[in-house]
């Protein structure tokens, strides 16, 4: 049986807002050792809001760490650990496009780890229907932009590279392949 590398140390680097960042001290296959960076983060939820029209409201805001806007489906961390990934999908789409979906409006579509190199960020992502307006509930420190598009069209913004955001691409063509082929 193949060997695994074996974590045998692991330093608080940084305690934040969002993540944790860790330097692993770990001994590799061959017994070498090696520091691997790890960001711990406590999860989070995202939704593909559709309205009765089959289009989906998409949400348009700046991202710090490309220095540009992107168009994202809905989403938001955890509000802790335990937490369930639904309960929080539905507050984001609520906060962040001012739409709300009754819980019985909601259904999986799939969960995905964004960046498993070096963190442990796990996302579920619903779906969700049969939309009510309400209004945005942003925080202080976010500026969002409510956008609607056809499914298509998200798909095109998808392939000719418009759209970026790895969560958002994987739920649009998970959306269009599973409901619209």
């Amino acid at each position: 049986m193949e060997k695994r590398p074996e974590r045998i140390g692991r330093k608080l680097i940084h305690n934040g807002a969002i993540v944790d960042i860790y330097q692993d001290r770990m001994q590799l296959p061959d017994g070498s050792e090696e520091n691997f960076d790890f960001i711990k983060h406590k999860g989070a939820a995202a939704v593909v809001p559709v309205l009765s029209d089959g289009r989906i409201v998409m949400v348009r805001q700046y991202r710090n760490a490309i220095d540009s806007y992107t168009l994202e489906i809905p989403a938001g961390g955890l509000n802790g650990a335990d937490e369930p990934t639904k309960t929080a999908a539905n507050r984001e789409l609520e906060e962040e496009t001012g739409y709300h979906a009754d819980m019985a409006d909601m259904d999986f579509l799939l969960s995905l780890y964004t960046t498993v190199a070096f963190c442990n960020e796990k996302i579920d992502i619903y779906v969700a229907r049969n939309l009510t307006k309400t209004e945005q509930h942003l925080d202080d420190d976010e500026f969002i932009d409510v956008s609607v598009h056809t499914p298509e069209e998200l798909r095109d913004m998808v392939l000719s590279g418009k759209i970026v955001d790895a969560k958002t691409i994987a739920a649009i063509m998970s959306y269009y392949v599973k409901f619209l082929l």
